[in-house]
């Protein structure tokens, strides 16, 4: 069974196009998961680890009436059957699991992905990860493609947390990786350099996409992003979804 995020007490599994990154604009099927390993401060997907009792902050605590979640009130559990049921009925073959951190629940991924192979063997698996796991190798065989989203102190995720080496190193190595920055300010360019440097990342694999909800915070740091993306030979990605529909969840 697998743990996957709710959306109006239902599974989050939707059908929209890719917002981000390499694959921007590609119509696609997100299957949320429930469950993270780190505590980003200016999550948009708290609710998949933002539990009643924890002692995370996070951007939203200012907001009145904002609370901590019961866990048990946002996780589905969903059978290999189940989820394959849903991805059918949507006839698309690009398949983006995503969380959370998807890799939390890799071992119980394996046959859900080998199953969705199966099922149309043009399927196309995406994995949308912080880059502090490293794939097992039969999930690896399995995934086409790994949205690598490494974690900046802007975050306020303590750094032995949010770097893992072994795990970078896998990614940076892995022909099937991209790797996507949010960039707000200069500082989290120098961060966003020493990463590359020390890792080794190729630099035609990283994407640079500003930090923004609305469409006016995107366009602010639009210009001066592509710039450094021209300069440094890095791509820029927007947020697509939010240009389309805003700050949403389930588009």
């Amino acid at each position: 069974m697998i743990k996957l995020a709710k959306l109006n007490n239902k599974p989050e599994i939707f059908h929209s196009v890719q917002g981000e990154g390499k694959n921007m604009g590609k119509p696609s099927i997100f299957i949320r998961l429930s469950l993270c390993n780190l505590y980003c401060q200016w999550c948009d997907t708290d609710y998949t680890w933002n539990w009643e009792g924890t002692p995370f902050k996070h951007n939203y605590d200012q907001l009145p009436g904002y609370k901590k979640y019961h866990k048990e009130d946002l996780i589905e559990l969903l059978s290999d059957e189940q989820i394959l049921e849903t991805v059918r009925a949507m006839n698309c073959n690009n398949i983006v699991i995503t969380g959370g951190e998807p890799l939390a629940q890799q071992k119980d991924l394996r046959s859900l992905m080998k199953a969705l192979k199966e099922q149309n063997p043009s399927t196309h698996i995406e994995f949308e990860t912080n880059g502090t796991l490293k794939p097992l190798p039969e999930v690896d065989s399995l995934a086409d493609q790994y949205n690598v989203s490494i974690k900046l102190s802007n975050s306020n995720v303590a750094i032995e947390d949010r770097i893992k080496p072994d795990a970078i190193t896998f990614f940076a190595n892995s022909p099937k990786a991209n790797f996507k920055f949010v960039v707000d300010t200069n500082e989290d360019l120098l961060e966003i350099q020493e990463l590359i440097e020390k890792y080794k990342i190729p630099r035609q694999a990283v994407y640079l996409m500003p930090q923004g909800t609305t469409v006016a915070s995107l366009k602010q740091k639009q210009q001066w992003i592509v710039e450094i993306c021209k300069q440094y030979n890095f791509n820029y990605t927007d947020r697509l979804h939010i240009h389309i529909w805003g700050d949403k969840r389930g588009v």
